[in-house]
């Protein structure tokens, strides 16, 4: 993003269209965050309906506004408009969704007629003026501005078959309708346009595949590798050779700056560093620019192979830890060369990244994506566009171009090669401790269990400085791997003294980071907010009270910290908590399973109201509990009927309420019906063809999702009903788990379904999650060849340890519960200890926030729910520090 030397005002723009028009006493204007909005005094909104978006450019941002307040002051439509200039950059930038870059200005119409009344004059008034396409709508004429699209004017959501919030329309029979905002125009069947047909519609997709897409009168379109804002990326031929090529395109005016420039800057740029570096072997060669329909495009010769991000990730899969250091040793020599060669043809490359290095069938690397490379002699583009993580911290703040930039990078892909991540270090408050350390502390912590050389760490640290003076340049990189590290002429004496000595994460580490989470979840609760904990919403936004990612997953960490620990802060914000969620729960219907569902919220109540000797809270559980479910398509345990009669057992265990344990047998009952038997002999639970997702037809092997969870239940169920078939179904899910497991050394993986490749090693999908099944069902069965696929599912988790993120689902945090099951499990201590040094490393990533300790999630955001954030960590910490059974689960005698 571009900063603005000129800044102009939005909203001083506003109020002098006000003044001049006389029409301030109309209007109602409210200043959010990202937008000044305006509405009438005596309006009432439609609720949806067809509402126009007008684009521009931080350049043209200012004209376009004064143009269009000229129109809307006048009228009677409630609008909006995006209040800076820096905002409006971040809009146009090549990383918002393409569903919702462009709009600068949103105008709400009161009618059908008037919609298309003021989409011809705000046609008019900003014609001849510059903005970007905005994807997710029709351009009301060729090169214009004002755009249109059929959708919500208020927010309204409700929760989809996913367990996420939607925002949705209604059809003319009221029935709701996902309000979807995507990159393409794609209006319901039944809202008739009112605006003139000036451009043809998007041809029909059956159209498009028989007619093959020729670019440049040159290159047929294949496939596409991705759409982005900024444009589209395609495989494709060279019609005059046959030979396989990517095109890459740059849309006009997307992340434009008040300078004028944009991405088709960036992709010229590219286009002369190909030709630079043309016939060295770095790069793919250029074969041609041109430009269709406005749009800049540049074709270069294919990459065979795959980037390096995705060769890390499936050689580990395939070869495992101990085969997969010597290849990787081999790709280190091979990056240090690469950056090593690039600089001394002259260029500086500023975006060195796995997701920018292609690793050929041969293993040989070549660069790709050069968008950002300065040639020696070229001005370079103002950016502090980077990859966060791999760029130096200096680039992503403009700093003049510097190789020692790239020796940054290389020092960070080299972690990513060897280590499987680069470990996300979020910002502290007070910044006691530097970055450098930071990196240190963590690569000591996670260098046992890799078995690093020294020389590698060191090289590592000396590459990734803090101070680029001080980094090491690429040729003593060369000398480290040779086994010889001469300090080049120069090289600051003393330097390496000022930085303080890595160490490894401790107990007395994990006992502090508790201390400062739960700090910092006291501290982040609020009442008055819409969610009483915030939490991320970037992979999608739950009910503010659920397990998953709401109030129910804290609460339920919180209490069972007080329990423990006696925290006098505590009583009054568990009661606080758990009524907040009891006045938001509806109890005529609640939605199925433990994550996404009520019956995990009446657990969290139930147990809540207990810790506080809370009549209330625990009758409102219990009525919560038996509240009628609403269908489901689905049987698992986090949206389904496995996870609805799991929390019902935890709730009978704790009440003796025959009316829940006549719960769990029903939702066994409907596992029995809705098996479906294997030809390994087992049994899985394909999610019905009826389920309105993308869902319907899957067979997951995991916990979240599929056999594992539902097999782990049925053997609760089990203990409670007495009956027989409850039992033998779980069985027949762990042969069915047997028959799929992928032995790569010690470790035993699974994939998502059977007919996948294997998959990481995560309590959702992978063998944490099969694992804490497969050990349960040996101590109820004896079966050892269970016993010996749980012991290989830690193998699994441990060598993949410093590749995980850090949370439950997902993470460390998950998989180090399993571990602590196993020790449970089995008496064996070195399951504990294992478990241990995993929270030391997780807790390696901590950041201090004054009082408060908190956590990167995979997003890189910090969040506190369950799934992805704080309270799963947490969890996961305090058993280590006591001796505890699992969170959501139900423990049974023998």
């Amino acid at each position: 993003m571009t900063s603005h030397a000129t800044e102009v005002d939005l909203e001083s723009l506003l109020h002098r269209a006000l003044q001049a028009t006389g029409t301030d006493a109309r209007w109602t204007t409210d200043a959010e965050e990202m937008w000044c909005r305006l509405t009438l005094q005596s309006g009432i909104r439609r609720r949806q309906g067809w509402k126009l978006h007008v684009s521009a450019t931080a350049a043209s941002a200012p004209e376009v506004l004064v143009r269009a307040l000229d129109v809307l002051l006048l009228e009677d439509a409630a609008f909006k408009f995006v209040r800076s200039l820096e905002q409006v950059s971040a809009l146009n930038s090549r990383a918002t969704p393409r569903g919702s870059a462009g709009k600068f200005i949103t105008v709400y119409p009161s009618s059908d007629s008037d919609a298309a009344r003021l989409a011809l004059a705000l046609h008019r008034a900003t014609a001849g003026l510059i903005g970007p396409r905005i994807l997710s709508d029709q351009p009301y004429a060729p090169h214009s501005l004002v755009h249109y699209r059929y959708g919500a004017f208020v927010g309204r959501r409700r929760l989809s078959d996913q367990g996420l919030l939607v925002w949705f329309i209604e059809d003319p029979d009221g029935n709701p309708v996902e309000d979807k905002r995507t990159g393409q125009y794609a209006p319901p069947a039944w809202a008739v346009s009112p605006f003139p047909a000036s451009l043809p519609l998007p041809p029909q997709k059956e159209k498009a595949q028989r007619s093959p897409v020729l670019l440049g009168g040159r290159f047929s379109v294949r496939e596409a590798i991705r759409h982005t804002n900024k444009g589209g990326v395609y495989r494709g031929t060279d019609v005059t050779t046959g030979g396989p090529v990517v095109i890459k395109e740059a849309r006009p005016h997307v992340e434009g700056d008040a300078s004028g420039s944009d991405v088709r800057d960036w992709l010229r740029a590219e286009a002369r560093t190909l030709e630079k570096l043309k016939h060295t072997g770095l790069a793919p060669e250029p074969l041609a620019m041109f430009e269709t329909g406005g749009h800049l495009f540049l074709a270069q010769e294919e990459v065979p192979g795959v980037p390096l991000r995705v060769w890390v990730a499936e050689r580990f899969r395939d070869v495992g830890s101990k085969r997969y250091r010597a290849d990787a040793l081999v790709q280190v020599r091979r990056l240090v060369d690469l950056v090593s060669e690039a600089h001394a043809h002259g260029c500086v490359l500023r975006d060195f990244t796995p997701g920018n290095v292609m690793v050929r069938p041969d293993g040989e690397l070549r660069l790709i994506d050069l968008e950002l490379a300065v040639l020696e002699g070229d001005v370079a583009l103002p950016t502090k566009v980077g990859t966060p993580g791999f760029s130096a911290p200096e680039r992503l703040v403009g700093a003049p171009v510097s190789p020692t930039a790239d020796y940054y990078s290389l020092g960070a892909t080299v972690c990513f090669v060897l280590c499987g991540k680069v470990p996300n270090l979020l910002p502290e408050e007070p910044a006691d401790r530097s970055d450098e350390q930071r990196f240190a502390d963590w690569l000591t912590t996670c260098a046992g269990t890799l078995r690093l050389p020294d020389d590698l760490a060191e090289m590592m640290r000396g590459l990734m400085k803090d101070d680029p003076g001080e980094r090491w340049d690429s040729a003593r990189a060369r000398a480290a791997l040779l086994g010889r590290d001469p300090v080049p002429p120069g090289h600051r004496a003393g330097a390496a003294a000022r930085t303080a000595e890595p160490k490894v994460a401790t107990q007395a580490d994990v006992e502090s980071a508790v201390a400062g989470m739960v700090n910092h979840l006291v501290d982040a609760m609020n009442p008055a907010a819409d969610r009483l904990w915030p939490v991320s919403v970037l992979a999608g936004e739950t009910d503010p009270c659920t397990v998953q990612q709401g109030a129910a997953g804290v609460l339920a960490v919180l209490t069972w910290y007080f329990e423990r620990t006696g925290d006098p802060r505590l009583p009054e914000l568990i009661s606080t908590a758990g009524n907040w969620i009891a006045a938001r729960t509806d109890l005529r219907s609640i939605r199925p399973g433990l994550h996404f569902g009520g019956r995990g919220i009446a657990w969290a109540l139930y147990d809540a109201g207990r810790a506080v000797d809370d009549r209330m809270l625990t009758d409102h559980a219990v009525a919560l509990a038996l509240a009628p479910l609403e269908s489901t398509p689905s049987h698992d345990i986090t949206h389904g009927s496995a996870g609805s009669g799991l929390a019902a057992a935890h709730l009978w265990h704790c009440t003796d309420d025959p009316r829940l344990a006549e719960l769990v047998v029903d939702a066994a009952d409907r596992l029995v019906a809705a098996a479906e038997p294997e030809p390994s002999g087992g049994v899985s639970w394909p999610v019905p063809a009826e389920a309105v997702s993308e869902e319907a037809g899957k067979r997951y092997l995991g916990f979240a999702h599929g056999t594992s969870g539902i097999g782990s239940f049925l053997l609760t169920a089990a203990a409670i009903s007495g009956n027989p078939r409850h039992r033998e179904l779980a069985v027949a899910a762990g042969e069915h788990l047997v028959a799929h497991a992928v032995l790569v050394g010690a470790a035993a993986q699974w994939p998502a379904q059977a007919t996948d490749l294997p998959t990481a090693p995560y309590w959702c999908h992978g063998s944490a999650g099969v694992g804490s099944f497969l050990v349960r069902l040996w101590q109820r069965t004896g079966d050892k060849r269970l016993d010996d696929l749980a012991r290989g599912a830690t193998h699994a988790v441990v060598e993949r340890a410093s590749r995980a993120a850090l949370t439950q689902c997902h993470g460390l945090a998950g998989n180090g519960d399993f571990l602590l099951d196993m020790a449970d499990a089995t008496g064996d201590p070195a399951y504990r200890a294992m478990a241990e040094d995993l929270a030391r490393l997780l807790v390696a990533e901590r950041a201090h926030r004054d009082s408060h300790v908190v956590f990167p999630n995979e997003y890189g955001d910090v969040s506190t729910s369950w799934s992805d954030g704080s309270a799963g960590i947490l969890a996961f910490l305090l058993r280590t520090l006591h001796t505890d059974s699992r969170l959501w689960s139900v423990q049974q005698p023998g």
